[in-house]
């Protein structure tokens, strides 16, 4: 793996302007909240001889059972590290297949006593061992710790528990990971001179977690059964209630207000007082609630609109104003969380990003989508008491 200083042009979910900042430090003061809502696991079934998949620039591309282990090891170790969830595990694996097509390899020319040590074949690329191609030279580790998969798995992820922490850091020591567009959060760790390969493997990671952990579901190995349809739904509403919120920023390439990086906003921003309930944009099912890398509040629903898979997503609650878990079916309209400023942000708001073609696709400019589908209006729900099952 080429190392190099490399530019973090990173699709971030950030806040809106900074004369929030003040409400949000009185209303809230800044606690990051331990757990989660989300109780469901990533449960590992049985691997199987290949799966084949597509890369974003449209290689066909098969995998191996050797490297599906290498993957389901990347899920299973990243399921027991807090703070680690569904879009860093896809993080870690866009990485695994962009450095090493998700092998083990020795590097002998450069360290012979790493061929002893069991692999998956040879690489070449200055001092780079294993997985994740980290580097001794850099400070990742030991030959012999490298060419432990379990070790480069922890590695990668990183935090406070970390076996290299502070530096180098692994994914949960950057600031505002989980905010980041998921190519530029694998580059942010690996720091390659080769900062754009990441995207193309994407929807590979994406099909790898789907595939291994509905092995699980469907092989019995717990965590449920995925919803196989989502109905269409009745109506869209607005996700805030009229007169609470005002728009603050956009979809687009912006300077972010914390970082001072130019960095793409991958959503719309709608400051509104803390406490402001959310609603659920149209009818479907919740995949997504909980504190996202432990400290920004995420919904994700996944909708039929116009007979096209949608998803919406909800940023920045903090942990107890999450209202719905996992599983859970909303109805346009529904209280599904409160307005925060958890994670990568300066004041209460609501950041939001719609997906067509659901959770796994590129997020769109959602202003024009959404004054194409003519949403109603909404006002503040009776009732404080949410649809869902996560108080």
């Amino acid at each position: 793996m080429k190392k190099a200083i490399a530019a973090l042009a990173a699709l971030v979910l950030l806040s809106p302007v900074v004369a929030v900042v003040g409400i949000g430090m009185v209303a809230n003061p800044f606690v990051l909240f331990q757990g989660t809502c989300d109780t469901a696991d990533m449960n590992v079934g049985p691997v199987p001889d290949e799966l084949e998949a597509e890369t974003k620039n449209g290689e066909r591309v098969t995998l191996n059972k050797t490297q599906l282990e290498r993957a389901a090891s990347i899920i299973s170790g990243g399921s027991e590290i807090d703070g680690v969830d569904e879009n860093a595990v896809t993080i870690a694996l866009m990485a695994a297949l962009t450095e090493s097509t998700l092998r083990q390899l020795a590097n002998s020319s450069t360290y012979p006593e790493s061929a002893d040590y069991p692999n998956d074949g040879e690489g070449a690329d200055h001092d780079s061992l294993g997985l994740f191609q980290m580097r001794p030279q850099s400070g990742w580790g030991s030959v012999e710790e490298l060419m432990d998969v379990d070790y480069q798995v922890d590695a990668f992820f990183g935090g406070e528990d970390g076996p290299n922490h502070p530096s180098p850091r692994g994914l949960l020591d950057i600031p505002g990971w989980e905010d980041m567009d998921r190519g530029e959060a694998a580059q942010s760790v690996e720091v390659s001179a080769h900062p754009d390969r990441y995207t193309n493997w994407e929807p590979v990671a994406a099909k790898v977690l789907d595939t291994l952990t509905e092995n699980a579901r469907d092989g019995g190995g717990g965590g449920g059964e995925r919803d196989p349809e989502v109905p269409e739904t009745g109506q869209l509403v607005f996700p805030l209630p009229e007169g609470t919120y005002t728009r603050t920023s956009g979809f687009g390439p912006r300077t972010d207000p914390i970082t001072g990086e130019s960095r793409l906003h991958g959503g719309v921003d709608y400051a509104a007082p803390d406490g402001t309930p959310i609603l659920a944009l149209a009818d479907g099912v919740v995949v997504t609630a909980h504190m996202s890398g432990g400290s920004s509040g995420t919904i994700i629903i996944e909708h039929t609109i116009d007979g096209e898979s949608v998803a919406t997503m909800y940023v920045h609650m903090w942990e107890h104003g999450i209202h719905v878990q996992p599983g859970d079916r909303v109805q346009a309209g529904d209280h599904i969380g409160d307005v925060g400023s958890s994670g990568h942000s300066t004041g209460p708001h609501l950041h939001l990003q719609v997906h067509p073609g659901g959770a796994q696709a590129e997020p769109i400019d959602p202003e024009p989508w959404l004054e194409d589908h003519d949403l109603e209006s909404s006002e503040a729900p009776e009732s404080p008491q949410p649809p869902g099952g996560c108080r």
